[in-house]
């Protein structure tokens, strides 16, 4: 195991550069955005949001992956039982706090504010996955700062331990964050529980994959929370696959949330090893590919491996097969009795839409097909060249 040993402070963590970064998710759990069990609380989300506001205005970009939405409904009807109620419980627990989390955040910052609910459902299925994509692209785009929480009104299977931290490694994968900045209420990992072990120590860099970490891990740490190291391990274990660094650090600091801001972490970083790109493209290459395939010509061909390009339909001369939206798809170049294969890619446009749209420029596909997921077949982010 590889830990650091820097000079720290007594009993605490060291300050450390925070990875560089564009684009980040910040997981906010449920006991930074509640007090006491006894509601919403404005409390640690205004260094939090004051840390986003400042981030977007330097340039960079935030999605926000929040609980707190069953603790606030929990505390609009007090006289439920605040632990182990049906699942059904939980769920309207749900349906009546999620308006009043997300206004807490819209609150707390200038930019518009947009909710985004989601099940694990919609990023296992690659339409939904390309949809969502798609959504959360354009909401940035657009100088918003998506909310997202897990979609706990109709989730069964997905409202249970840990849910949260996950789904914010999965939505960093997603959206191919360069970060995953993980707020909870503890000064980072400790090598034993540091709120019963008098002699843990902080662990302040350490590998995502290593399995000793998990051994320093715990269940869940507060009543109104549903993880605990554990799960934020687990989580920066998966983001890791994609090529994404994790930081745990204490929001309950406001000390420790300022320097953030200054680039500077007191917490835990969790090194993934290898960088997103390469991860993504081992991903883009293991993916099975579908039934169908296309043809490009020569001056497509060049551009997808010579220039890094995204593939446009006007180079496509042929649609071989069948295949769905966001199915992984062969790209091939040449005559047709010496076809070479070039590059695979999740495709946009299922193998119909494509015929349609094949050889014509990009701004000719919303009035052939009444709709459009963007001007190019397969983004260059999507595809891996042979």
């Amino acid at each position: 195991m590889n830990i650091d040993s820097a000079a720290r402070p007594s009993g605490g963590f060291s300050e450390q550069p925070l990875p560089s970064w564009r684009r980040a998710v910040l997981k906010v759990g449920s006991s930074l955005l509640t007090e006491n069990g006894a509601g919403l609380s404005r409390r640690h989300v205004v260094g939090l949001a004051a840390f986003v506001a400042d981030s977007l205005a330097a340039g960079r970009e935030v999605i926000i992956v929040s609980s707190g939405a069953v603790a606030a409904g929990r505390a609009i009807l007090p006289t439920q039982p605040a632990r182990g109620a049906a699942m059904a419980a939980r769920q309207a627990f749900a349906a009546l706090g999620q308006a009043r989390m997300v206004g807490l955040w819209q609150d707390c910052l200038a930019r518009p504010v947009a909710q985004v609910l989601l099940t694990h459902d919609d990023l296992r299925n690659r339409r939904r996955y390309l949809n969502a994509r798609a959504t959360l692209s354009e909401l940035l785009r657009l100088g918003a700062v998506p909310v997202i929480n897990e979609n706990d009104t109709v989730s069964v299977d997905e409202l249970k331990l840990g849910d949260n931290d996950n789904l914010a490694a999965i939505v960093a994968a997603l959206v191919e964050a360069d970060l995953l900045l993980i707020a909870t209420d503890i000064d980072g990992l400790f090598t034993a529980n540091p709120r019963t072990d008098p002699t843990a120590q902080p662990v302040e860099t350490i590998d995502s994959t290593d399995p000793k970490a998990l051994a320093m891990a715990g269940g869940a740490g507060t009543a109104t929370g549903t993880g605990g190291m554990r799960t934020k391990l687990e989580a920066a274990t998966r983001a890791a696959r994609a090529g994404i660094d994790t930081v745990l650090f204490n929001g309950t600091d406001a000390v420790a949330v300022a320097l953030l801001g200054a680039g500077r972490l007191r917490g835990t970083r969790l090194r993934a090893g290898q960088t997103r790109l390469a991860a993504r493209k081992h991903w883009l290459q293991q993916v099975p590919l579908a039934s169908g395939s296309l043809l490009v010509d020569e001056g497509a061909a060049r551009a997808l491996v010579g220039k890094g390009a995204s593939l446009l339909p006007g180079g496509i001369l042929a649609v071989r097969g069948e295949f769905a939206r966001g199915d992984m798809v062969a790209i091939a170049a040449g005559p047709a009795d010496g076809e070479q294969p070039v590059a695979r890619g999740l495709t946009q446009y299922s193998a119909a839409d494509v015929r349609r749209i094949a050889r014509r420029h990009s701004r000719d596909i919303e009035s052939l097909l009444g709709y459009n997921y963007g001007e190019s077949v397969i983004h260059r982010d999507d595809m891996v060249t042979d």
